[in-house]
């Protein structure tokens, strides 16, 4: 069961331009969560703005979480807003992690924007769970918005950048840094990001017959799967339906599942 809590906030930081990273003191969340998760923030008490924000946690930590995040509206320019020793409400952790497998050699992320957010976490997982360092992929459209490099490296990760500008690391696509890198059938692939890019990276491993997860955002209003606000179009027929919710269905999804032609 979620928890809802609040939280105070231990720090909260501009990490990029419109980008910042959120850390709350929450350790009944931080024990029950898992790499892959999501929880939904309340960014202002009342009515304005009416739903909470889902965000997944970046890095889970003995006592706290961290949430990496982008402004993209009222509700994460209010989420901004929010300052060191203020409380924030906390409802999580929601959602299915990312299933970890150690039959694989190789593991690799391919992260497109702010669709890095999911994966510190998931590297400190593989690491201590599994005792294998991932690949990541960072992709972004200049080299002010390449996010989370310096985590990464702390961990021991190979690193490969790729910028729209050329900026810095390739001028490329996250896929194709991904088909560059020839993942075989030793190989895992964790995406996330726009659907775009997912969609490109999806393309690559099923033309080399490896698998991969994809982490999907979404617009939620109540996080579990009530409310079917997080639907998208599917390959698999659920309850009469060939959707599934991203809430709770997911968010990590064998891309197999989704329908890629929708997007």
């Amino acid at each position: 069961m979620p928890y809802i809590l609040d939280c105070e906030i231990t720090s909260h930081q501009e990490v990029a331009p419109g980008h910042y990273r959120l850390v709350a003191h929450a350790p009944e969340i931080a024990a029950a969560a898992a790499a892959g998760q999501f929880c939904m923030l309340e960014v202002q008490e009342g009515f304005y703005p009416f739903l909470r924000r889902p965000m997944c946690f970046e890095r889970i930590y003995p006592d706290s979480v961290s949430i990496l995040y982008k402004i993209e509206g009222e509700g994460t320019r209010l989420l901004s807003r929010f300052t060191a020793g203020q409380s924030i409400n906390i409802q999580g952790p929601l959602g299915k992690p990312f299933p970890l497998n150690g039959a694989y050699q190789r593991h690799i992320m391919v992260a497109g924007g702010i669709g890095i957010a999911p994966f510190p976490a998931l590297a400190e997982a593989i690491i201590a769970q599994l005792g294998k360092t991932p690949e990541v992929i960072i992709a972004a459209r200049n080299e002010d918005l390449l996010l989370c490099e310096d985590i990464f490296q702390q961990m021991g990760c190979k690193i490969h950048l790729a910028t729209d500008d050329g900026s810095v690391g390739k001028k490329a696509f996250a896929s194709e840094v991904l088909d560059a890198l020839e993942p075989s059938k030793d190989s895992i692939v964790y995406c996330c990001g726009p659907m775009p890019m997912m969609k490109a990276t999806h393309a690559v491993c099923q033309q080399r017959k490896i698998p991969c997860l994809a982490s999907l955002e979404a617009e939620m209003a109540c996080g579990d799967g009530v409310c079917l606000g997080c639907v998208v179009e599917a390959n698999v027929e659920i309850e009469a339906e060939r959707m599934v919710r991203v809430c709770c269905d997911g968010p990590v999804f064998d891309s197999t599942t989704i329908h890629w032609e929708s997007y």
